[in-house]
């Protein structure tokens, strides 16, 4: 080989480097997200820095992502998620569409998926299913179902409903800005909707007829407070008019336990007196489960008091005192009480914000920030609460692979992989390099989040179309469509977790339902996707 061919070659080898450094940072990433021994976040930041140690990407571009506007976007959504939790709108929407299910399980499966699934479409498939899951579970308790057949239901109809708008899952937020960036254009905001109705109907159908052959029987360790039953209880309990209303938007009432030194410990009380704030009321008081009588009694470690009071006097009270032991946290108890104080506010602003949203009159960060700025201005979510909604790994997960994708774009990592797939498909037709997508996105987002998959996946997916001069429309929402499918493992999305305890649930439960609506996702992304964005652009 002469001098020029062994320069050349070295050049070559110094070209390929970057997209080599990002492969294998790739690598160690579903390696680490995988293991589940180290933090999501960490990972994530441990991906950016790589990046830029590594000289891959410059310490801009390396942190981009915290700088995002999707980010900022998916992070207010948050906020507004929890002002329609903490509100009682979700649980308000619950008790309206369950009342009138009756206790059958096939109505009650069908009319809580469609619940969850518009839920999901507007505050997320994590916000949905904890927002309804205790509701769930109380109706499956009066329905006398197990839980376990009602609870992995609720996450999948959730993950389903995600593909009905844009501010259903970040996925669709990143999907639609990268189909723009690619020569396309972004999705509309109920876009997703011809993609994800099928989707949901499908889902449903499988789950009516299949779900109690393929879901266990079991009963849970722990079931959610059942507010109806809860208020009959402490009313027998505590000696209270069975005509007076325990909870209602503005109050509510709380059962606390006088812990051993408290300050409390010989305070002469009796039902009907104040607290020494002034802020609350005894309403009654039990020792060793005997009710107290109005001549009242010198408190003694181990009595039980019943405070009224409003729920913000309540949970500032009792939350993290050392005076009271609280058996049911107010702010728990709060957001079963439906259409709770500020649930007017919080309504009109979300409807501005999807309006903004479909109208596309500013982009969907502005519009998601607004509706934030809003709900803390009006007290519908105070500036501390606002802080605690956000799921700051979610941000940070999406902020730190950000970098990744931009890397697999800058390199050339994406086009060198879809030219190897490009070249290993040969003559094959645009379903079978869609198939290869879609199957590389199911597989990966059952084992790290589905975001991260489908930042990994986007750049080869477009990196793809474009080198078979397709349009990246389809493939992008087939993506969109295969990232929701995260239903065989439990750990695939947080909202599979969170029904897993509640549910009773072991690991292999989820892919027995979760298999045939897999499927149902693949033909829906393959065959049915490209009928609607056509591949020829």
């Amino acid at each position: 080989m002469g001098k020029t061919d062994a320069v050349v070659c070295a050049h070559n080898v110094w070209m390929m480097s970057p997209i080599v450094v990002t492969l294998a940072i790739l690598v160690l990433a579903v390696v680490a997200f995988v293991s589940n021994r180290i933090p999501l976040g960490v990972v994530a930041i441990g991906v950016s820095l790589a990046l830029y140690l590594t000289g891959v990407l410059d310490l801009t571009q390396a942190f981009a992502g915290f700088g995002d506007p999707t980010v900022l976007f998916i992070a207010s959504l948050f906020v507004v998620s929890e002002s329609l939790e903490s509100t009682g709108i979700v649980a308000w929407a619950g008790h309206q569409v369950t009342s009138r299910a009756g206790t059958r399980r096939v109505p009650l499966l069908l009319t809580i998926g469609v619940l969850v699934a518009v839920v999901a479409a507007v505050i997320s498939v994590t916000g949905s299913v904890a927002a309804l899951l205790p509701l769930v579970v109380v109706i499956a308790a009066r329905a006398q179902i197990s839980p376990s057949q009602m609870l992995i239901p609720l996450a999948f109809s959730a993950h389903a409903g995600s593909v009905l708008t844009l501010t259903g899952t970040p996925v669709n937020i990143i999907v639609s800005d990268l189909a723009e960036e690619s020569g396309g254009r972004p999705f509309g905001f109920f876009e997703f909707a011809l993609a994800g109705l099928p989707l949901v109907a499908g889902t449903l159908a499988i789950i009516g007829l299949f779900g109690s052959r393929l879901l266990p029987k079991r009963t849970p360790q722990a079931v959610p407070v059942d507010l109806e039953q809860l208020a009959s209880t402490l009313r027998s309990d505590y000696a209270i008019d069975p005509g007076r209303t325990l909870m209602s938007p503005s109050r509510g009432v709380t059962e606390a336990v006088v812990p051993p030194r408290s300050t409390l410990i010989g305070l002469h009380v009796f039902p009907g007196m104040c607290t020494p704030s002034g802020d609350l009321v005894i309403l009654g008081v039990t020792r060793g489960g005997e009710i107290i009588e109005e001549s009242g009694v010198d408190l003694q470690a181990g009595d039980a008091l019943l405070l009224d009071g409003t729920w913000d006097d309540l949970h500032r009270h009792t939350a993290g005192s050392a005076e009271v032991l609280v058996v049911d946290e107010p702010t728990a108890l709060r957001r079963s009480v439906p259409l709770g104080t500020g649930a007017k506010r919080a309504a009109v602003i979300l409807t501005l914000m999807i309006v903004l949203l479909a109208t596309g009159i500013v982009p969907a960060a502005v519009a998601g920030v607004l509706a934030a700025i809003a709900l803390v201005l009006t007290k519908v979510v105070s500036v501390t609460r606002a802080y605690r909604s956000i799921s700051w790994t979610t941000v940070v997960l999406i902020a730190g692979m950000i970098p990744l994708s931009t890397a697999f774009q800058t390199t050339g990592a994406a086009t060198v992989i879809a030219d190897w797939l490009g070249s290993w498909l040969g003559s094959a037709g645009p379903h079978t390099a869609l198939a290869v997508i879609v199957l590389l996105t199911l597989f990966l987002g059952q084992l790290i989040s589905n975001t991260a998959t489908v930042l990994i996946i986007a750049p080869v997916a477009v990196a793809l179309a474009h080198t078979m001069q397709l349009s990246v429309m389809p493939f992008l929402m087939a993506l969109t469509v295969a990232g929701a499918a995260a239903l065989l493992t439990p750990v695939a999305t947080p909202a599979n977790l969170m029904v897993m305890e509640p549910g009773g649930y072991r690991f292999g439960d989820y892919a027995r339902l979760g298999l045939p609506l897999a499927a149902l996702y693949f033909v829906i992304a393959v065959f049915y996707v490209p009928l609607v964005w056509p591949f020829t652009a």
